[in-house]
């Protein structure tokens, strides 16, 4: 089913064209992701969707039943409510039908309503009626999706009852996000839904929007997101829009061979025009070929001629360059505890060390303290116990994710040239070229520059520090997708060492040789990238949970030690066994759903064919079938949605007994 389609869609800002001749389809079960360098018009395409902001030509078509929902970017909610009554007020219509069932109750146990068998009978129809709508909507199972969600975004049993209007930014825009999915829209429109979400919420949210019901279209520079969620990308490019199917990673792949393509056919045909056109000049004067002549130049006229293939847009282009290598030994990090003060330690223990041309990530959750750690190490914190030092011939360079120094009322061109005042002009100049600051932009003021336009000044600063070892926190925030690439290729490049922190697991994988977990009690070292890190995590997990049901069965682990008690051990064990149960059952729920799903596009296209809308009787036939199997998805949804609930509450009390 087609839920919205553009069609050549323009936007003009004044003269200037932001979107032209834009055509966008979106179908139920769609993952779509919108994707352009900053500026192309990805959140402005949004807003028009939405119907949030007015478009100049084109038009947008949805059924009327289609509902759509849209979250702008670092939009937070604003509420005087508690978080629990927030979440409640997207069930409004259920809350009513409940207090429609409690009178129902009520009348129900009035014994005089039985005097009158007819108002009885009615009476009991219309309760059955009711607790049939409320099954139906979601009745029994919204609060334990209410907790679900709350939970993967962080927010606890305690937090319920705190007022919206007490929490951060970065917060209410958490809240605002979950309070959107659980609207269950047909169409979500998110922009930018994964800023201020730490890998942990990441990687829930990755998996809530793979079995999300409705469509999306998301805006978002977390490519290792897009790869997960997407199965579709739109670009946009010089105020055009281009198609692919599949995920993030098979659009890289598809653009290029499109551009290879497109360079072999052009240049097919620029060969055979220069033939006809040589041919014609060579031979038009002459009598006995003059004919023949002019039939190349009918040819030539009527050769439709391709455009010249538009390769990439204009990026920034840079390498980290230094004099001297350090030594072998880099950093050692020992016992070492971090904080603002002593009664305010944020992790303690830390251990680990940095070899050359180690390329080594911080993980872990927010609040442990890895950017804490990366100050520490550059001196602007002191340590509060342990050390750490570095290896000879190290020279160091630092990038802040906060940009908290780039505040000046100078001009970009003397922000760098102050910096290295023994520089020529022509060199200073150059370096921003690289970084994408024409010969106007140089003399903007960097109090006004945007957040992706002073991180890109920050990285300027950096390459010609000739540092030996860079130490960068957060270095792809406010990149575009293209100029993260650039530094992904700039750093793969770079022959020193590299401390880096990043929420972007797609630059994780691209970088890392080690990466190391942070928490408030240490850190552990894993050799590999981020997805050796998480297979890593996985069996580790996996082999703690066998050795712990192996100790249970062999009675290495005392009852009491487990539980407290004989019923709560059995009640450990029983739940260990529902869980086996239920993750079995979801896996053929899931088959079960794939299956429908495919037959409803096989009938849906099958709706499509002439031979079959000409054919009344077919058309029934099909309609009617496909009717049938949306029934049957729909219920294999419902039972998803249950067991996912339950397999959920499960975990968490198993984990509680395994760590009580």
């Amino acid at each position: 089913m087609i839920l919205l389609q553009a069609q050549q869609i323009a936007k003009y800002f004044g003269a200037e064209v932001i979107l032209e001749n834009i055509k966008l389809e979106v179908k139920t079960n769609d993952r779509i992701a919108l994707v352009g360098r900053n500026g192309a018009g990805k959140s402005t395409l949004l807003k028009i969707i939405a119907g949030q902001i007015g478009y100049d030509a084109g038009t947008i078509s949805h059924p009327k039943n289609v509902r759509i929902g849209y979250l702008a970017q670092n939009t937070g909610l604003e509420s005087s409510k508690t978080i629990w009554n927030e979440m409640l007020a997207v069930f409004d219509d259920l809350l009513e039908l409940e207090k429609e069932i409690r009178m129902m109750e009520k009348r129900l146990a009035d014994t005089s309503l039985y005097e009158d068998p007819e108002s009885s009978k009615q009476a009991l129809e219309t309760y059955d009626n009711l607790q049939h709508l409320f099954k139906e909507r979601g009745g029994y199972t919204y609060e334990a999706e209410i907790r679900s969600i709350l939970n993967g975004f962080k927010f606890y049993q305690e937090d319920y009852g705190k007022p919206v209007s007490s929490l951060s930014g970065g917060q209410k825009t958490r809240l605002a996000l979950a309070k959107l999915l659980l609207s269950k829209e047909d169409l979500l429109i998110l922009d930018e839904p994964t800023n201020h979400l730490d890998i942990e919420t990441l990687a829930w949210l990755e998996n809530y929007l793979q079995n999300y019901a409705g469509a999306l279209l998301i805006v978002s520079h977390d490519r290792y997101f897009l790869d997960k969620v997407v199965n579709q990308v739109y670009e946009i490019s010089r105020t055009k829009m281009q198609h692919y199917t599949g995920n993030y990673s098979r659009y890289l792949v598809l653009k290029q061979e499109k551009l290879e393509r497109e360079w072999k056919e052009f240049e097919k045909q620029q060969t055979e025009i220069g033939k006809l056109e040589d041919f014609v000049a060579r031979n038009l004067v002459r009598a006995s070929t003059t004919k023949r002549a002019q039939s190349r130049r009918k040819k030539l006229e009527k050769i439709e001629r391709l455009d010249r293939p538009e390769g990439a847009e204009k990026a920034a282009h840079f390498g980290f360059q230094f004099e001297r290598a350090s030594g072998n030994d880099v950093l050692f990090v020992e016992e070492l505890a971090i904080g603002y003060d002593k009664e305010k330690t944020v992790s303690k223990n830390l251990t680990f060390e940095m070899k050359r041309q180690d390329s080594l990530a911080l993980v872990g959750p927010n609040g442990v303290g890895k950017s804490t750690l990366l100050k520490t190490l550059i001196q602007e914190l002191s340590p509060l116990s342990g050390s750490f030092h570095f290896g000879a011939g190290v020279k160091i360079g630092y990038y802040d994710q906060e940009q908290a120094k780039l505040s000046s009322n100078k001009t970009v061109l003397l922000e760098l040239w102050d910096d290295y005042p023994e520089l020529e002009e022509k060199v200073i100049r150059t370096t921003l070229g690289n970084f994408l600051f024409s010969e106007d932009d140089v003399l903007k003021l960097v109090s006004t520059l945007s957040g992706g336009e002073k991180a890109r000044l920050a990285l300027a600063k950096l390459t010609l520090l000739g540092a030996n070892v860079l130490i960068l926190d957060e270095p792809t925030n406010h990149l575009d997708i293209e100029s993260k690439e650039v530094l992904e290729a700039a750093l793969i490049d770079f022959a020193g060492t590299i401390l880096f922190v990043s929420h972007d697991r797609y630059f994780i994988n691209r970088i890392a040789s080690k990466v190391v977990e942070l928490s408030p009690n240490g850190a552990l070292v894993y050799l590999g990238d981020y997805d050796y890190y998480l297979e890593k995590l996985a069996y580790e997990k996996e082999i703690a949970q066998l050795e712990f049901e192996e100790k249970l069965q062999t009675g290495q682990i005392e009852e009491k030690s487990v539980s407290g008690s004989k019923e709560s051990y059995q009640k450990s064990k029983e739940n260990q066994k529902l869980f086996r149960q239920k993750t079995r059952k979801l896996a053929e729920v899931e088959t079960a759903m794939e299956d429908a799903d495919s037959k409803i596009a096989e009938l849906e296209q099958l709706l499509t064919q002439p031979d079959v809308f000409n054919d009344h009787e077919k058309t029934l036939q099909i309609t009617e079938e496909l009717d049938s199997v949306k029934q049957v998805a729909e219920a294999l949804m419902e039972d998803w949605e249950i067991l996912s609930m339950e397999i959920e509450e499960l975990t968490e009390s198993i984990k509680k007994k395994t760590s009580s």
